[in-house]
């Protein structure tokens, strides 16, 4: 079993593949915060523009190979099993660099049994793995208070902490890899059916006469006040929905959650009857917009 010291700015060297809308900003942290970091993303403009800004403190990578190549620690941020796969195999494959003393954090959400696939092949290469789901979106990765839902290697877990803890304000480790693929589904489903729950609401009150601020000040001042309804209220109204969480990628951990549900023998109604209106919302072509926009369809 490989052993990895714990992280340090101007020692470890860290790689980051995938610059998204969560990614670009959780590298900018740890940039900020003295570390090297060699970068990779499908588009290379991001790359281009992140090196623009930082200088020698970042490299971009040609390929995924080489980021692992020249990295000890690895994060990557991609969207699903499939956007591993893309990345991961063939000759410039992250897979083909991996090996002993490479330590492969993992922030994609994927269901458990994905997670457990790509687990395998990291190791079959000598790799070590850990889960590392976030709860939080575009905003939470700005200012560095994402939630880690961490499992597997607790080494490697010991290790990257530090690195963690700069693009979050809270890191949890679970044990088992299929422990953060399901704990992190888990808290997806609640938050999108309160999301669909709240837009149900902003239009019964309107419909009803009612003034849609004065309700959102009644919820942020009871016992439901919540950043979620703080945050995408204002907008909601305003029917503006700016992207921090594609609606996409809402409904793809929605029918994550309930595969799981089916799997362990679940009811789970509130969240089903969620799951339809953002299939709703998709068919509507809103898959871009934010998750918020569900309300869009909620009728």
């Amino acid at each position: 079993m490989a052993t990895f010291e714990t992280a340090e700015p101007g020692k470890t060297r860290v790689g980051f593949i995938g610059l998204g809308i969560l990614g670009y900003p959780m590298t900018e942290n740890l940039l900020k915060a003295g570390y090297h970091v060699t970068v990779w993303n499908r588009s290379s403009e991001k790359c281009e523009k992140m090196a623009s800004q930082y200088g020698e403190s970042v490299t971009v990578a040609k390929t995924p190979r080489d980021v692992v190549e020249q990295s000890e620690i690895i994060i990557s941020v991609l969207v699903d099993g499939a956007s591993f796969d893309a990345v991961a195999f063939g000759d410039d494959g992250l897979l083909q660099g991996m090996g002993p003393g490479k330590g492969y954090v993992d922030v994609s959400t994927v269901e458990a049994e994905t997670s457990m696939r790509i687990s395998k092949e990291i190791s079959s290469k000598g790799g070590t793995y850990l889960a590392a789901p976030v709860s939080g979106s575009k905003g939470p990765a700005e200012t560095g208070t994402l939630i880690f839902m961490t499992a597997g290697d607790k080494g490697l877990y010991e290790a990257a902490l530090p690195l963690l803890d700069i693009m979050g304000k809270l890191t949890v480790y679970l044990g088992e890899i299929i422990n953060a693929a399901n704990m992190k589904i888990v808290v997806n489903m609640i938050m999108g059916t309160m999301m669909e729950s709240f837009a149900e609401g902003i239009k019964l009150a309107e419909a009803s006469g009612l003034s849609a601020e004065d309700l959102l000040a009644v919820l942020a001042n009871g016992a439901m006040a919540n950043p979620m309804f703080a945050l995408k209220g204002p907008a909601m109204l305003k029917d503006e929905y700016p992207t921090a969480f594609p609606l996409k990628h809402q409904l793809k951990d929605m029918r994550f959650a309930m595969e799981l549900a089916k799997e362990t023998g679940t009811r789970v109604p509130a969240a089903a009857a969620a799951t339809e209106t953002f299939e709703k919302a998709l068919d509507a072509q809103l898959g871009d917009e934010d998750f918020s926009a569900v309300k869009k369809v909620s009728d």
